[in-house]
């Protein structure tokens, strides 16, 4: 998910007919707190609810994600609501049972959710919001013509110090992106992979907003993003310059999750905040401010978002149980690779 280094609290003080007049701490990641639709939230709960809302986010959603593991772990009872899980953590965060399981009567706007996007069968986590992690270009600094269309093709010597990479241990788009090549060449034939990769590779930042800041400066004209990109630089900058390259046809796939933190003191409204965002008008607001796609399929889209999101013909996705099995190693071993050089 796309981030910047900062730590954000937004703290938003709500009024109407009273359920509660205590706190809700909804744990997320910076852009959506920061541009995203907690504004949108904020006043549709303003209408609804006495409660004082907090949404804190600190850099990159698994980067708050463990904090928040931390934090019950020492046996401190913080969040209310989690907004961010990503599908490649589910089956580690299913294991230390962070999260209550959701049903229709708790969230009625569950039921108008695609069947296709619930990978936890308990619903502890459920959707919000997917998309597709893919290469990014700059049409300016690379033609049509000289594009790589394989990752075999990104291998190529004329391609090198071109390619600005996320750290997976901490960002969930350079996860997306790991994950991917395992996918493609296997486990281990993914270490080689990563060995051939490294001379195309200009550097490996912690986070997305780190990457696409130097993405757009120029530094180099691929970086590691969202199948998103150009509806965002159509619909935000008039500008078809940055644009999505599908590798192999395909893009990696993830969901993002959201859950009621289990001993929440304020279920009703924790309940209530996770129906909200599945509602049309905040699912709707999801593509012009996540610029990911909505979870609810009855949200409508501006016309642009149509014409220039782009849906990989192959898109693909480990499954969440066999990224629980072998994460950790995976990790390591993809680090020792880059400290190799």
């Amino acid at each position: 998910m796309r981030t910047a280094l900062v730590l954000l609290a937004l703290t938003v003080a709500v009024s109407g007919p009273a359920i509660s007049t205590d706190t809700l701490i909804v744990y997320t990641y910076d852009s959506f707190a920061s541009w995203g639709p907690a504004t949108a939230i904020e006043q549709s709960f303003e209408a609804q609810y006495d409660v004082d809302l907090q949404f804190l986010a600190l850099s990159d959603s698994r980067e708050m994600l463990s904090r928040l593991i931390a934090e019950r772990t020492a046996g401190l009872r913080t969040a209310d609501v989690f907004l961010g899980v990503e599908a490649a953590d589910l089956a580690r965060v299913k294991q230390l049972d962070l999260f209550r399981p959701l049903s229709v009567e708790d969230v009625p706007g569950l039921d108008a959710i695609s069947e296709t996007l619930f990978v936890d069968p308990e619903q502890a986590l459920v959707p919000y919001e997917h998309g597709f992690v893919t290469l990014v270009y700059d049409s300016d600094a690379l033609s049509a013509a000289s594009l790589p269309r394989t990752f075999d093709d990104l291998l190529r010597p004329e391609f090198r110090e071109m390619l600005i990479l996320e750290d997976p241990r901490v960002s969930s788009p350079g996860l997306s992106f790991l994950l991917w090549t395992i996918h493609q060449f296997g486990d281990p034939g993914y270490l080689d992979y990563w060995r051939r990769l490294l001379p195309n590779v200009l550097t490996i930042v912690g986070g997305w907003s780190q990457a696409y800041s130097l993405f757009l400066a120029g530094e180099a004209p691929m970086v590691v993003s969202f199948s998103t990109d150009t509806a965002y630089s159509v619909i935000a900058n008039g500008t078809t310059r940055y644009r999505v390259l599908l590798l192999n046809n395909q893009g990696y796939r993830n969901i993002y999750l959201m859950g009621v933190v289990r001993g929440t003191a304020h279920l009703s409204l924790a309940f209530a905040l996770v129906d909200l965002v599945l509602s049309v008008p905040i699912q709707e607001s999801l593509a012009t401010t996540e610029w990911m796609f909505p979870a609810n399929p009855d949200a409508l889209l501006p016309i642009p978002f149509y014409q220039h999101a782009v849906v990989p013909p192959l898109p693909v996705m480990l499954a969440p149980s066999d990224v629980q099995e072998n994460l950790e190693r995976w990790l390591s071993e993809w680090a020792r690779v880059i400290q190799s050089g």
